[in-house]
């Protein structure tokens, strides 16, 4: 059943078998790449949901799939806090400043026209297919002291990062990790942990945002999210398995993200 939202009846899902198997292998793709990689794969949700789930409207599948993002980070945050890869103030000081980011920033994207929203996503995947090679090639550095003028900074570079993660709804993990380092100076592992708190923080903000407006579809995002969950248990048992490997999985992984925004910069310039 539709949900009216502020710009009107939406283009919901009948929740089809077919669809049903088309949003469960979509969320196991991307927990898949999470748990075998190590992130990127949020980045993947929206062009998904569109264009092979069929949620049509992209504000819906904005708000659908910053749910999905949030609840996969908490469930892979379990794992990092267990082994003590969290820095939980940092994490609790750029979660907060950044939500309030991730709350501007939907917003906003809630006005933005659906197909220039997606247009400027497909510039954002093109660039993210390039900056995840620096990200991944950080090495451990000398961590600072938290004190009052990082603590600034860190609040700072979040509510930026919050900003850009709302506005897409993406969880942003591909900006949180580069900003934790330039803040903290934390090491890389600490900075994937850490980074999973204000992922799942800056989602679920813009989830509820989008969802205030009717732009969630619940139980398309349920199946998702189950796909997710089993894809992750196959993805971190995989990565086990592939550690040799996993250098040159993420290279292809950066290839398949630019060859998806081209693909999703030509569709949405032809609709625009």
């Amino acid at each position: 059943m539709p949900f009216p939202g502020r710009y009107g009846e939406l283009d919901h899902l009948d929740g089809s078998l077919h669809q049903v198997l088309l949003a469960i292998a979509s969320g196991s793709l991307i927990g898949c790449v999470l748990g075998l990689i190590g992130g990127g794969g949020s980045i993947l949700a929206t062009p998904l949901l569109v264009y092979v789930v069929g949620i049509r409207d992209v504000h819906t599948a904005i708000g659908t799939g910053a749910l999905c993002v949030s609840v996969n980070a908490y469930l892979n945050l379990i794992g990092h806090a267990i082994k003590g890869h969290v820095w939980w103030r940092c994490a609790l000081i750029f979660a907060f400043a950044g939500a309030l980011g991730a709350y501007l920033g939907s917003s906003f994207g809630k006005f933005v026209n659906g197909q220039s929203l997606l247009f400027a996503f497909g510039l954002l995947m093109m660039f993210v297919s390039f900056a995840m090679r620096n990200v991944q090639n950080q090495a451990d550095i000398t961590a600072r002291s938290l004190t009052i003028q990082t603590q600034g900074k860190t609040g700072a570079v979040a509510l930026a990062t919050g900003f850009g993660s709302g506005f897409f709804g993406i969880g942003g993990g591909f900006l949180i990790v580069p900003g934790l380092l330039l803040s903290t100076r934390m090491p890389l592992i600490n900075a994937v942990g850490t980074s999973l708190f204000a992922v799942g923080t800056f989602g679920l903000t813009t989830a509820v945002n989008y969802a205030l407006s009717g732009y969630v579809d619940w139980l398309m995002a349920g199946y998702f999210i189950a796909g997710g969950v089993g894809g992750g248990i196959v993805g971190t048992i995989a990565a086990g398995h592939l550690a040799s490997h996993r250098t040159a999985l993420a290279v292809i992984f950066r290839w398949v993200i630019f060859t998806v925004s081209i693909y999703v910069i030509w569709q949405s310039a032809a609709a625009l």
